[in-house]
């Protein structure tokens, strides 16, 4: 094979279509557009959604919910979580090194949710009531 000789697969390449270049190319006259009205004329198109001036769907439907920006940056944990955690000493950095919690999380949140027992010790976490309890009483310390 020689750079000269390389060419594209069969079907790869084909000619672009030429419109209103006569009726014997067959898209001769209107191009495929039709006869008259909004789509056949230059530049006569409408927004994604327009539905001929009645009211468009997305307009009908009331707005419900709401989508927090916030959300990337919290991080909920369960205490079975910091159970299978090899560390003693457990930081964000920590939880984050150990693919528990996203890059992105800021603020995380220990939740009672599962068992603890062995000892850890929280540092710049949040703990729920409930969980900052269970950590305590298997002698671990939130701080």
């Amino acid at each position: 094979m020689e750079l000269n000789t390389i060419q594209p697969a069969d079907g790869a390449k084909h000619a672009k279509r030429r419109v209103g270049r006569g009726i014997g190319s067959g898209l001769g006259k209107t191009s495929g557009r039709g006869h008259k009205g909004q789509k056949s004329r230059s530049g006569g198109f409408h927004k994604v959604g327009f539905e001929g001036g009645q009211m468009p769907l997305q307009r009908r439907l009331p707005k419900r919910g709401f989508k927090s920006l916030a959300t990337p940056y919290k991080a909920e944990v369960r205490l079975s979580d910091l159970e299978k955690l090899p560390v003693s000493e457990i930081d964000i950095l920590a939880l984050k090194q150990a693919g528990v919690i996203g890059e992105l999380a800021r603020v995380v949140r220990v939740i009672q949710s599962g068992e603890i027992t062995k000892k850890v010790a929280l540092k710049g976490l949040i703990a729920t009531k409930g969980a900052k309890a269970a950590i305590e009483a298997a002698g671990g310390s939130v701080a």
